[in-house]
């Protein structure tokens, strides 16, 4: 049996959810399609999911068919859950990107194109609600090679473009198709030589759709169903698949982390190689740590959106119960491969959170780390009665605030939204400290750090120069604990990011010398190290793409310079505008809620983290406990 597993990617109300409904009525799991507006779909089983009208959590469905099982993973389209859709990405053989036919490339169309590109994942575009008012078709395939690739094909043309009797009719392969495979040399020769067959035009169009070098757009509805089932021959035959078979080593990954009813982990995974069953001992890795666990059910999807118990086999997408250490991105099996990097940009946005009743205060650092489970870029950090969280945006945000009330039953205040400033090293610090006691404060340990900067997103690097035996390993652990803990405070009261931290000196004196000594040892001497070596603030920077129209871009243009913008050169085509370029994070917002009325509300905008970029005016404000300043709530 062939094994595939693909995922449904898209902006907001393009319709992903509404397809995967479609997907799953056509192919027989379901006897009707859901819809977003009534809350019965498969995959938007939360209560929030529901209420909202928007997917929040990744969700799998299977499809089973004579020689094929299909996995679905329906993902988030609001950029607040990007994070979810990461995870997603990284267990993929394909993607459906879905474009609406009416409001057609968006901001978040874009990221997920090109993230989907870099990483060399396969890709079909799904154009959906053709039935619609406004749907368009030629101007927007051109928009699709414009803004997406100029690999994009239509597989099909339209009739009766935005109207209820909307249907797509295939086209026949011919000089526009070959042109795009000319890269294909099997498909060159039969081509040139005039014996290229039908069969001879899908084959290469498989090769170079499985290589990620042509994009087939097809068309249609998910409402009305039209072009459906021309997609679903395409996922079949153009999408690369595996075998589903047991044999070779184990190698799975972990992509989703969830609750259940009593608390306890449920781990989503993807099998690549080999077999996973219950009660049967399993490695698993991740970066400097390892462990065996030992599962106390597998339950396989395979017809729908509820999994069976059953063996776990290469292709295939379980969940699995009892293992208690696990965490998302976890590898399985004894050869894992662990080089896997960030896919989209990370939190941008920070806020302090309070329990209305300040006897909560523990259970809401319990509640918000174990939401963090299940969403790692949710960064938490505790310092005193100070609980500071990570966030891509308001939406997040409100989500979390609901989830902790209803879940949880814990009453949050959430300050406002600020952006995520870090300190990077402006040069280098080694500093190596021993007991001194003649010191009024001094503590029974040798210490010696290293600091150096390192590459912009290389996160932080912990690194040994001393034989891990010289040390006891509480000693060793309660160094690299407090390094962290240090790096989170920086200089400034900002996280210090990008730098690589050595050991480069250790000795201890028994029996007087304890972790707390080491503790202690470390915070002054990587403080010192850090001052050595200097530190300079950062704030994040977002790309933008601005769209309005010609008569409103002065308007914009100076709105831009005051928020700090650097805009590019505005592009005039008809009665639109378009100009891109460059703005802190800080005003992102802020030119969000003011664009309706400098463009008459006929303006889009689009963002997306590009970097960090040294904040103008030096060091930038401490952070200061909430208990020394008045807050604000949002």
């Amino acid at each position: 049996m062939k094994a595939l597993t693909i995922g449904i990617l898209a902006h907001i109300d393009a319709g992903k959810t509404s397809l995967t409904e479609r997907l799953l009525f056509e192919t027989g799991v379901i006897d009707h399609a859901g819809r977003v507006d009534d809350g019965d779909t498969q995959t938007d089983s939360l209560d929030l999911e529901r209420r909202r009208g928007i997917t929040i959590k990744s969700a799998v469905v299977a499809v089973s068919t004579p020689g094929h099982r299909l996995s679905l993973v329906d993902t988030p389209g609001h950029p607040d859950f990007i994070a979810e859709v990461e995870r997603a990405v990284g267990v993929l053989d394909g993607a459906v990107l879905v474009v609406s036919a009416v409001e057609g490339v968006q901001a978040q169309t874009r990221v997920l194109m090109r993230t989907l590109v870099r990483l060399g994942i396969p890709v079909l575009v799904f154009v959906n609600k053709i039935d619609r008012t406004g749907a368009r078709e030629a101007s927007l395939l051109e928009s699709l090679r414009t803004k997406l690739s100029p690999q994009c094909v239509a597989m099909s043309a339209v009739t009766g473009i935005g109207t209820a009797d909307a249907h797509p009719t295939p086209l026949p392969f011919d000089e526009r198709l070959a042109d795009l495979l000319a890269g294909d040399d099997v498909f060159v020769e039969s081509y040139v030589s005039g014996t290229a067959s039908s069969m001879d035009y899908r084959k290469a169009l498989a090769r170079q759709v499985a290589a990620s070098s042509v994009y087939p757009v097809f068309f249609g509805s998910a409402v009305t169903g039209a072009g459906v089932r021309d997609l679903i021959a395409g996922v079949y035959e153009l999408l690369p698949s595996c075998e589903r078979r047991g044999d070779g080593p184990l190698d799975a990954t972990v992509f989703k982390i969830e609750r259940g009813r009593s608390g306890e982990k449920i781990a989503y995974l993807r099998m690549f190689s080999g077999s996973l069953a219950a009660r049967r001992p399993v490695p698993f890795r991740r970066v400097g740590a390892e462990g065996i666990g030992r599962p106390t059910a597998v339950r396989v999807f395979e017809h729908g959106a509820t999994p069976v118990s059953g063996e776990a086999l290469a292709g295939d997408v379980a969940r699995v119960w009892g293992l208690p250490e696990i965490r998302i991105g976890d590898r399985l099996g004894e050869r894992a491969d662990l080089a896997q990097g960030r896919f989209f940009a990370p939190p941008s946005l920070e806020t302090l959170v309070h329990p209305v009743d300040p006897d909560q205060t523990s259970a809401l650092y319990t509640a918000l780390t174990r939401l963090s489970e299940q969403d790692p870029l949710i960064s938490i950090h505790r310092q005193a009665q100070e609980i500071t969280v990570r966030l891509y945006g308001e939406v997040q945000k409100e989500v979390i605030r609901t989830t902790l009330a209803e879940e949880f039953g814990i009453g949050a205040e959430f300050e406002k939204s600020r952006p995520l400033l870090v300190e990077r090293l402006h040069g280098t610090g080694h500093r190596v400290r021993r007991p001194a006691p003649d010191e009024r404060v001094f503590f029974w340990a040798t210490v010696g750090l290293r600091v150096e900067p390192g590459p912009p997103g290389s996160g932080t690097d912990y690194r040994l120069e001393v034989e891990l035996r010289s040390l006891p390993l509480s000693f060793h652990t309660a160094i690299e604990d407090t390094v962290h803990e240090i790096l989170h405070e920086g200089l400034h009261g900002r996280e210090v990011i990008d730098c690589a931290v050595t050991l480069t000196d250790t000795a201890f004196y028994p029996p007087a010398s304890t972790a707390s000594d080491f503790r202690g040892m470390t915070r002054l001497v990587l403080r010192e190290a850090l001052r050595q070596a200097g530190t300079r603030v950062y704030e994040p920077v977002h790309a933008f793409e601005l769209e309005a129209p010609a008569s409103a871009i002065s308007a914009v243009l100076r709105k831009l310079i005051e928020l700090r913008a650097v805009p590019g050169e505005p592009v005039i085509t008809g009665d639109r505008c378009t100009v891109d370029g460059h703005l802190p994070a800080a005003s992102a917002h802020e030119l969000e809620q003011a664009l309706p009325a400098l463009t008459q509300g006929e303006g889009t905008l689009g963002t997306d983290f590009a970097e960090y970029r040294l904040k103008p005016g030096g060091g930038g404000p401490r952070r200061v406990p909430s208990s020394r300043r008045g807050r604000t709530t949002a």
